[in-house]
């Protein structure tokens, strides 16, 4: 996601999409003969529908795609596990308010009349297809993977051919199949119980969109501690390939706080019929953070926001305790955020940043190469931070119209604060913690934050490390950020 103006939304409807150097609040502004800079009032700029987390209320196993007509489609598992949802918006932010059409329900008795899980809406062939898992009447948890499909230009009106069975190496439980083309060759991707676990993660090419056509391959078994949490788990793939290799997430352990993201790598050159072209990566990628308030995090899909930028999206909960089976606490929101990628070409997951707007990176102008980073107490500037540790959240202010808050991710409920001419990080909101955001000071494509208690003194990078100040004309860089997301 791209940065955007906060200041000129309310508390529910903020965050946003659109350029890093999209419009905020514009201002013009000089130097004054005392050689301190004074800006005029701050004047909202028009911007893009914000979007903000959670995206769909109750809705697991979130299912996001950017189809060709520039339309985002989404799925997901609805808590009584009883239907198959589409909604579809031009934009990310508008499915959470999207109508959602119901395209297929279980039958009342028999086969497929139990649990329906995990659907997940693809495109290839000239046809629509949705695979999902769906258990028996007698039986919910006899749960099998099935495809319907439909050759309709909208998906959610279209109607749908009956579902069929995709048959597996094995008549046993199965689930939480997906699919994805490489160099011409199309592969099916499914979790099944296996050699006493409860699913293994496997994987054969596709000679139509319901059957395989080679020998099914077990490419990840759960056998570390954050994968056997509860139960003993890899379910959910999500497929994305960037930078010479394909990177396959999984979900790993019971679907409580200790459901997380686990990630297969695999050379684009590599038989990935083989088992051994499959590199687990030995700690989960993705998963709880008490920081952030994000409990389960997990069975995610992969998609790009309307700048382009690659996404996660994935569900979790905003608490930790969960009453009874949390297979049937309705709670799992779906959420989004932007996927980050290593100088080696990994990519970067950091924390499930929280509920609200989606967090900015911050570069000093003076500075580029840098980024403002906190450790709970101080924000310093740094070349090689984490990526959660320099994510900051802008809140709408309470102190005055068009004011912000500043909330590192890492410190939820706590906000950049000025005490005693300091700046902190407290918890304590309010005029304090207010600043008015405008454009900036020495460039027109960042942003300058100025002190709503003491009018004059911005957000400044002092010997690396941010204060706030009064800024001479000189200064100006180093009261201007750039906002990345």
């Amino acid at each position: 996601m791209t940065a955007l103006s906060p200041s000129s939304f309310s508390r529910r409807s903020f965050l946003g999409t659109g350029s890093a150097a999209a419009a905020g609040l514009l201002l013009a502004g000089g130097a004054a003969a005392d050689g301190l800079f004074h800006a005029p009032s701050a004047h909202a700029a028009t911007a893009p529908q914000p979007v903000i987390n959670p995206i769909v209320n109750q809705r697991a196993d979130p299912w996001l795609m950017k189809h060709t007509d520039n339309r985002y489609y989404f799925t997901g598992s609805v808590p009584e596990y009883d239907r198959i949802i589409i909604r579809s918006s031009s934009t990310i932010s508008g499915l959470g308010s999207a109508p959602e059409a119901v395209v297929w329900k279980r039958p009342p008795s028999g086969t497929m009349g139990g649990h329906i899980w995990a659907p997940e809406l693809h495109h290839f062939d000239g046809k629509w297809h949705i695979y999902f898992a769906a258990g028996d009447s007698t039986d919910v948890f006899r749960v099998r993977i099935y495809v319907i499909s439909t050759d309709s230009a909208d998906p959610a009106t279209a109607v749908w051919e009956p579902p069929v069975r995709v048959f597996t190496h094995a008549d046993t439980f199965s689930l939480d199949a997906t699919t994805f083309e490489h160099a011409g060759t199309r592969y099916l991707v499914w979790a099944q119980a296996d050699a006493g676990v409860n699913s293994s993660l496997f994987i054969s090419t596709m000679g139509s969109p319901s059957t395989l056509s080679s020998t099914p391959v077990r490419i990840a078994v759960p056998t570390l501690d954050w994968e056997t949490r509860g139960f003993r788990v890899n379910e959910g793939a999500a497929v994305i390939k960037r930078n010479g290799r394909i990177f396959l997430t999984f979900s790993a352990s019971a679907t409580d706080a200790n459901y997380c993201i686990g990630l297969l790598t695999a050379d684009e050159d590599a038989d990935l019929l083989d088992a051994a072209s499959w590199i687990k990566t030995p700690t989960p990628v993705f998963a709880t953070s008490d920081a952030t308030k994000q409990y389960g995090p997990g069975h995610n899909s992969f998609t790009v926001d309307e700048a382009g930028n690659d996404v996660i999206v994935y569900h979790a909960r905003s608490y930790r305790a969960i009453t009874g089976d949390p297979l049937y606490d309705p709670n799992r929101h779906a959420r989004v955020q932007r996927l980050h990628w290593n100088a080696d070409g990994t990519p970067q997951f950091g924390v499930p940043v929280g509920d609200g707007p989606l967090p900015f990176r911050w570069q000093p102008a003076e500075a580029p190469e840098l980024y403002l980073a906190h450790d709970g107490t101080t924000v310093t500037a740094s070349a090689t931070p984490s990526l959660a540790a320099s994510q900051f959240r802008i809140l709408p202010g309470y102190a005055k119209k068009n004011s912000v808050l500043i909330e590192p991710v890492l410190a939820k409920g706590r906000y950049l604060r000025i005490e005693a001419g300091n700046l902190v990080i407290a918890s304590a909101p309010g005029a304090s913690s207010a600043f008015i955001q405008q454009k900036g000071l020495s460039d027109s494509a960042g942003f300058s934050f100025e002190s709503v208690d003491i009018p004059g003194s911005y957000l400044c990078l002092n010997q690396g490390v941010l204060t706030v100040s009064r800024v001479a004309a000189s200064q100006r860089a180093a009261a201007t950020f750039k906002l990345t997301s």
